[in-house]
């Protein structure tokens, strides 16, 4: 299940590499710089735009990376453009698909730690769950508000993306 959901974690930064292309769209077709888009925000005490780019990428690295054992792409922090935001993303997309299920085996019982827990850890189930989930999609949401609130062209069906409809 966890690999399952790993899958639907990279097809949503693929949808997000797509708002991307939106954003820089809608700055063409209004005539502004593209890149303002990376310092926009929802509220003052929130990340701006790019560092919930980046933060929604690292959450899934690391996350794939503490569950499976396997060393994650680094990341400084340090883009400046939609084009670098861009790269990012398509980087966390090929690191999650070097992964594969029998990779994540064992995952549930791993054990989970990170600096700003001060020492404490969680079980590799816990982790998932009650942690890098909610923050992953946290990210990715506040993303997406960010461009929708500042009039890029995004709806609800660029932020599902493609689904696996058939006939019954």
């Amino acid at each position: 299940m966890v690999y399952a959901i790993f899958s639907q974690m990279k097809k949503q930064l693929g949808q997000m590499d797509k708002w991307l292309d939106a954003a820089a769209a809608e700055a063409k077709a209004r005539s502004f710089d593209p890149n303002v888009f990376l310092g926009l925000r929802l509220s003052p005490d929130q990340f701006a735009f790019a560092r919930q780019v980046q933060t929604a990428c690292d959450t899934a690295k690391l996350a794939a990376s503490r569950l499976t054992g396997k060393e994650a792409p680094s990341h400084p922090d340090t883009e400046q453009t939609l084009e670098e935001l861009h790269a990012r993303v398509r980087s966390v997309i090929a690191y999650l698909d070097t992964l594969s299920a029998k990779d994540f085996e064992g995952a549930a019982a791993r054990v989970v730690t990170q600096p700003r827990w001060e020492g404490k850890v969680m079980g590799g189930a816990d982790y998932f769950v009650e942690h890098a989930l909610p923050n992953f999609y946290f990210h990715l949401t506040h993303a997406y508000a960010i461009l929708r609130h500042n009039g890029v062209n995004v709806g609800k069906r660029d932020y599902l993306g493609t689904l696996s409809l058939r006939a019954p």
